[in-house]
């Protein structure tokens, strides 16, 4: 349905639907959350299918009726304004929402607690009441305990408790130097890792485990904004490759503000378990990325027992959703087994034939997971019990979670818009606005290693007519473009109605085709990512007669920006013009974690990092080149694309540079998103002309 009345009959444009829209994430339901009896259901959603902001919904399961909980216009007079932490929080979660974007639940889903505008908010979720809580200072990351009694935040670094009783507010881990924090994720855990949290409350309620993140090890960038220079730039500790990481440790933390420190020194920290099930997990990584240990704690002394320890000669990667515990306490694992991503519990490995991607669920008696069979593009629910059950039936991408014996089944499939929320004959309703457009992959497997690839033609396409070919690829680790769903392939569409053959293509490197296809780019991501997109091109145009080879283009972000300057610098012969947005253009300038996974230290491997940047190729250019770039962006900083624009100039190479001046890595604004698509355009027609 179309709820936010931006389009009247087909007025709007696509890019501007889709920059208004945030990508056509506003007005659908998200963040589902069951209650342990399965009774109710609860989800963010717009409180009205006109409004942008986030309300927190409850679905009773038994009537169908869903119910407004908590409507951020009512709880708010003046407009959002979030903490300096919060925004840089939100930037690493990629969050662009608005109202309440995250929650936590009591373990009898009595008590819900949340923020806005770095305001402490609690929802009885008994009688409905909502009521706010003062605090000492812009409110991060609040979590209820499991009890119910009380709820924990970060504030300025330290970690406080707030009574739900007596409204008491108290600090429980205050920072003792300036560059320290407590309970919050340091820089490269929520880039890389996914671990957005830095503490977890005990199942009694009693005591938490919190990071501790000293960040004075970490070398100093600073983020200037040139088109304000009276504004001081932003300093941020930015490890980049080779270079020092925070160092992390943990610490017991009871409600008086005593601690018990954990006897464990690690590299990197994973993630942290603490449930019913067992001893709270501790999960770590050494800095070569080849080994990970699985520890149990003894909170009351700090003293742990390693459990497991996983071992690859090439890299591990981070498990989402395991390991953990069952509730009778065996632990939970995804472990690689031959070529499969594969699901253990205790000694026994439940799955084969899988490629297990993440852990959703654990119940007693089964464990829920998202895996691919033989087709990639497919992400199916599983059932892993006595007997591997599939859960999804209908071809697409599929994830669940579950409560009780209540299962809320989220499906997005190729031939049908947006994602599809099933809690059993309930379907809960998206109030995201319908695109103007309707994306038609031809989806493809290509070429002697199997590509997998969508492509997409104008719409009304007659055969015979010769079509300018537009690559569109992401390309690299940890991102997969060609997917059974709709949505992934709209703006590719847009983009072909422009006048192109778009060809999305997944070579090696990207996830959910085993250790092999992931393995495959270690210490070489230019030539094989870049062999892939030559290889796919070539099949694809054995496949589809239209193509003109004569005339190919190639676009990306991040990167897909590196991949598209690549691209037209080395491979001119088969690439006549490139779009590199927020493109990696020197890997020693990116991060730890992320870097040296694949191309290891640089003090070891010098010459790994020199043949994978670009800006000794600089004097190769021969072909239009447009390089965007945010300037306010902490991830892809924009010194890539100054030093490769640098290294351009002093070879005499011409090329386009468009400087986004206060744009992050996301480039969430409005008239930026809409207008980059129409710029991109124009620049791939006056190059292919």
């Amino acid at each position: 349905m179309c709820g936010l009345g931006w389009v009247v009959g087909n007025d709007i444009s696509f890019p501007r639907q889709q920059a208004r829209t945030q990508r056509f994430t506003v007005g659908a339901p998200r963040t589902f959350a069951v209650s342990a009896d399965g009774a109710r259901v609860f989800f963010l959603r717009p409180a009205t299918a006109t409004s942008r902001a986030n309300g927190l919904w409850e679905l009773n399961t038994s009537t169908g009726v869903e119910r407004l909980l908590a409507d951020p216009a009512a709880l708010l007079t003046d407009p959002e304004d979030l903490p300096a932490e919060e925004k840089a929080r939100r930037e690493r979660t990629r969050e662009s929402g608005a109202g309440i974007v995250g929650y936590a639940l009591s373990r009898d889903a009595s008590v819900a607690s949340f923020a806005l505008s770095g305001r402490l908010f609690v929802a009885d979720l008994v009688n409905g009441a909502v009521r706010e809580l003062p605090t000492e200072g812009g409110v991060i990351d609040p979590r209820v305990d499991p009890t119910g009694e009380r709820v924990a935040y970060v504030t300025r670094g330290t970690l406080r408790v707030v009574e739900l009783a007596s409204g008491e507010d108290y600090a429980v881990a205050v920072p003792d130097g300036e560059d320290v924090t407590f309970g919050l994720a340091e820089f490269i855990a929520a880039e890389e890792m996914s671990r957005y949290r830095g503490y977890w409350w005990e199942p009694g309620g009693k005591r938490l485990i919190a990071a501790r993140v000293n960040n004075a090890p970490v070398q100093r960038w600073y983020i200037a904004d040139p088109a304000n220079p009276g504004t001081a730039a932003t300093e941020i500790a930015y490890p980049a490759a080779g270079t020092a990481n925070a160092t992390v440790s943990l610490q017991v933390v009871s409600l008086d503000g005593t601690f018990v420190p954990v006897l464990l020194e690690f590299d990197y920290l994973n993630d942290v378990h603490w449930s019913s099930g067992g001893a709270p997990l501790i999960t770590t990584q050494t800095r070569d990325q080849r080994t990970r240990r699985i520890h149990a704690l003894v909170p009351d002394t700090g003293a742990v027992t390693e459990l497991a320890v996983e071992t690859d000669p090439v890299w591990l990667e981070v498990s989402d959703g395991a390991p953990a515990w069952t509730p009778d306490g065996r632990l939970v694992r995804i472990v690689g087994e031959g070529d499969e991503y594969a699901l253990k519990v205790g000694d026994a490995v439940l799955t084969s034939g899988l490629q297990v991607r993440r852990v959703l669920d654990i119940a007693d008696d089964s464990i829920l997971v998202a895996a691919s069979a033989d087709d990639p593009t497919q992400v199916h629910v599983y059932s892993v019990g006595e007997t591997v059950e599939q859960v999804s039936t209908e071809d697409g991408v599929h994830s669940a979670i579950r409560g009780g014996d209540t299962v809320v089944l989220v499906s997005a499939t190729v031939d049908r818009f947006g994602a599809r929320v099933r809690v059993g004959d309930h379907e809960i309703e998206s109030w995201a606005d319908t695109p103007v457009i309707k994306a038609s992959p031809r989806m493809l497997t290509l070429g002697e290693r199997g590509i997998r690839a969508a492509l997409l033609l104008p719409s009304g396409h007659v055969p015979g007519t010769k079509l300018p070919v537009l690559m569109d690829p992401y390309g690299g680790p940890h991102a997969q473009r060609v997917l059974s769903s709709q949505n992934a392939f709209l703006a590719s569409q847009w983009l072909a109605d422009q006048g192109f053959a778009v060809i999305v293509a997944d070579g090696r490197g990207t996830p959910g085709r085993g250790l092999a296809w992931e393995r495959a780019i270690a210490f070489d991501f230019a030539g094989v990512t870049l062999d892939d997109q030559v290889d796919a091109l070539h099949a694809a145009a054995e496949v589809e007669p239209d193509l003109d080879l004569t005339r190919v283009a190639i676009r990306g972000w991040s990167y897909g920006g590196y991949l598209s300057a690549l691209a037209v610098l080395r491979r001119p012969d088969v690439f006549h013009a490139g779009i590199a947005g927020a493109p990696v253009t020197d890997w020693r300038l990116y991060d730890t974690h992320y870097t040296e996974r694949y191309l290891g230290h640089p003090d070891e491997k010098p010459e790994v990092y020199d043949s994978n940047s670009l800006i000794a190729d600089a004097d190769k250019l021969s072909r239009p080149l447009m390089i965007i770039h945010g300037l306010a962006d902490d991830n892809v900083v924009a010194a890539h694309t100054l030093r490769l624009s640098s290294a351009l100039l002093a070879a005499g190479r011409p090329h386009t540079v468009l400087p986004l001046s206060g744009v992050t890595h996301m480039t969430p604004q409005e008239q930026v998103a809409e207008n980059l698509l129409l710029l991109q355009v124009d620049f791939l027609k006056q190059s292919l002309a």
